[in-house]
C-alpha cells in the first residue's frame, strides 16, 4: 500500500484502491491505541462522516479496528467535520469524548475519502501521521468485523449551540443564499436559519457524493457559477458557499467573492487587542493592515498548522485564503464554515459595509493559486532546489528583498512578493503572486516560473 496516503493534515487516498477494509482496519486500531497512550483513561472515541457514498462503509472498517484495541465507538453519523470537532468539547449522556476521527474526502473528487483526526483536543498530524503509517504498514494482523457502536446526537447539539450563540441576531428585511453544494453543510443549515428566523433559499442542499451538480470546493471560481447568478438577480444580500465537509466558506457580494485574508481583516477588527495568524498565501495588505491594530504572524498552510499554533499563541483568530477560518475569540478555535457564517451574518446585522471596506483597502493585483504538477517524489526536491538557487539569483531575476522559508518559499521584492510551496495534500507546487500593479505581478510570477523550468530537469 502506498505510504503517500499519510498526509501533513490528514489520511487521504482513493476508496478501496488505497483506502481498503484491511488498511482502514489498521488505521482506526493504531488511532485507539494512540489515543490509550495519550489520555489513560480513554473509553470513547467519536466517528462522524460526510457525504460520500462509501463513507458509512469506512465508518464500520474503522470502527473495527478501534474495538479491536478496546475503545468504543461513538456514531455520529452523517454531520459537517466542524460538528465533529464540535463533539470533543461536550458529553453526551455523561460520555466524554476523548478522540473523533472525521470520514471524508473534503474538496476532493467523489473517488477519494479520508480522515481527519483529533486527539485529546488537538489534530493529530504531520510526523504523528508519518509515524502512524510506518507501523500500519509494517503490521501483518488480520482484524476481524466487529461493527458495534453507540449513536449519539452530535448534530442536534452543535445545531442548539449555534443557535444560542446567535439568538439575539436579527436580520429582518434581508434575504441570502446558501449553496451547500450537495454536501454535509446542508444537514444542520436548515434548522440553524429557521429557529434564528432568518430569510433564506438554499442551493443543493441534499446531501449527495456524487456532486451531481458542481464540485464542492468554493476556492474554484468556476464553482460558484450558480450563487453569482442568485446574487445577481438583487434578490439577496450576500451569499455564503461550502466544500465538501463545511470547514471552509466562500462568502460573496453582489461585487465581491472575499477570501479568507480579507475575512480575516473585517472580523479581527472586532476583536480586542487580536493576534491573527495568517497562512504564507495570504495577502500582504492583511499582515500590515491587522498590525495597525493588533498582531498578524505568518505560519504554515494547513489546517492541522494553524489549530496548533493558535493554541500555542492565544490567538484570537486564524485563516486561510481558501476559505479555512478559526475563531479562538468566543469559540473554539478550529475550522468552522457554519459558524463562520454565522459571524458575518452578525457583522451584517450591525450594519458592516463589506464592499466598502474592501475597497477601502490599499490596491493590490494578486493571482489566484496557480498549480504545477509534478510527483510526490519531487515536489519538496524542488522546493529546496529553487531555494537554494536564489541564494544567488540569476541577473533576470527583479531585485529580493528577503525570503521567507516557514513553508516553501516567500520571495519578497520591493513591489509584492512571490510563492512556490508545495502541497501537502497533492502531487503539486502551488503559486500565488502579490504586486501594487499588474505588470509587476506578473513579471514576479515570469522571474520565478523561468528560474523552476531552469531548475526542474536537474531533480
Amino acid at each position: 500500500m502506498p505510504s503517500s496516503i499519510f498526509r501533513e493534515y490528514d489520511i487521504r487516498g482513493i476508496f478501496e484502491q488505497e483506502l481498503n477494509e484491511d488498511m482502514v482496519k489498521k488505521i482506526g486500531f493504531y488511532l485507539a491505541t494512540k489515543l490509550k497512550q495519550k489520555v489513560t483513561s480513554a473509553k470513547y472515541m467519536a466517528v462522524g462522516y460526510d457525504a460520500r457514498t462509501h463513507s458509512p462503509i469506512l465508518k464500520d472498517w474503522l470502527s473495527s479496528g478501534i474495538n479491536k484495541a478496546g475503545l468504543e465507538v461513538l456514531d455520529m453519523g452523517l454531520v459537517p467535520t466542524p460538528a465533529n470537532y464540535f463533539s470533543n468539547y461536550v458529553e453526551f449522556d455523561k460520555k466524554q469524548v476523548d478522540g473523533s476521527v472525521m470520514i471524508t474526502g473534503s474538496h476532493n473528487p467523489p473517488q477519494y475519502n479520508g480522515f481527519k483526526i483529533t486527539l485529546d483536543k488537538a489534530p493529530f498530524f504531520g510526523e504523528e501521521i508519518y509515524a502512524l503509517g510506518r507501523e500500519i504498514l509494517e503490521d501483518t494482523q488480520t482484524i476481524e468485523n466487529s461493527t458495534k457502536t453507540i449513536s449519539i446526537d452530535a448534530k442536534d447539539k452543535y445545531i442548539d449551540y449555534i443557535v444560542e450563540h446567535f439568538s439575539k441576531l436579527n436580520l429582518k428585511g434581508k434575504k441570502f443564499i446558501f449553496d451547500c453544494g450537495n454536501g454535509v453543510a446542508g444537514v444542520v443549515l436548515r434548522d440553524i436559519l429557521d429557529r434564528l428566523d432568518i430569510s433564506y433559499d438554499i442551493l443543493f442542499e441534499e446531501p449527495d457524493g456524487t456532486f451531481p451538480n458542481h464540485h464542492p470546493d468554493p476556492s474554484d471560481e468556476s464553482t460558484l457559477k450558480d450563487i453569482k447568478e442568485k446574487l445577481a438577480s438583487g434578490e439577496y444580500e450576500f451569499g455564503f458557499a461550502y466544500d465538501g465537509d463545511a470547514d471552509r466558506i466562500a462568502l460573496l457580494s453582489k461585487s465581491y467573492n472575499f477570501k479568507g485574508d480579507i475575512l480575516a481583516i473585517f472580523f479581527s477588527r472586532f476583536i480586542e487587542n487580536p493576534t491573527v495568524i495568517g497562512e504564507v498565501k495570504c495577502s500582504q495588505i492583511m499582515y500590515d493592515t491587522i498590525n495597525t491594530y493588533g498582531k498578524a504572524v505568518m505560519y504554515k498552510t494547513g489546517h492541522s498548522n494553524l489549530k496548533v499554533k493558535i493554541k500555542e499563541l492565544h490567538a484570537s483568530f486564524a485563516a486561510e485564503v481558501s476559505g479555512h477560518l478559526f475563531f479562538n475569540d468566543r469559540y473554539f478555535g478550529y475550522d468552522d464554515a457554519i459558524y463562520s457564517t454565522f459571524r458575518a451574518l452578525e457583522l451584517i446585522a450591525d450594519g458592516f459595509d463589506f464592499d466598502k471596506e474592501y475597497e477601502s483597502l490599499p490596491k493590490v493585483y494578486s493571482t489566484d493559486e496557480i498549480n504545477i504538477t509534478v510527483t510526490e517524489d519531487t515536489k519538496f526536491p524542488l522546493v529546496e532546489k529553487l531555494k537554494a538557487s536564489l541564494e544567488n539569483p540569476p541577473s533576470f531575476m527583479p531585485k529580493i528583498k528577503d525570503i521567507i522559508t516557514v513553508d516553501g518559499i516567500r520571495v519578497n521584492f520591493e513591489d509584492g512578493w512571490g510563492l512556490v510551496r508545495a502541497s501537502n495534500t497533492t502531487p503539486k507546487l502551488v503559486t500565488r503572486f502579490e504586486a501594487k500593479s499588474q505588470e509587476n505581478a506578473k513579471l514576479y510570477e515570469n522571474s520565478l516560473m523561468r528560474l523552476f523550468e531552469q531548475i526542474k530537469e536537474e531533480v
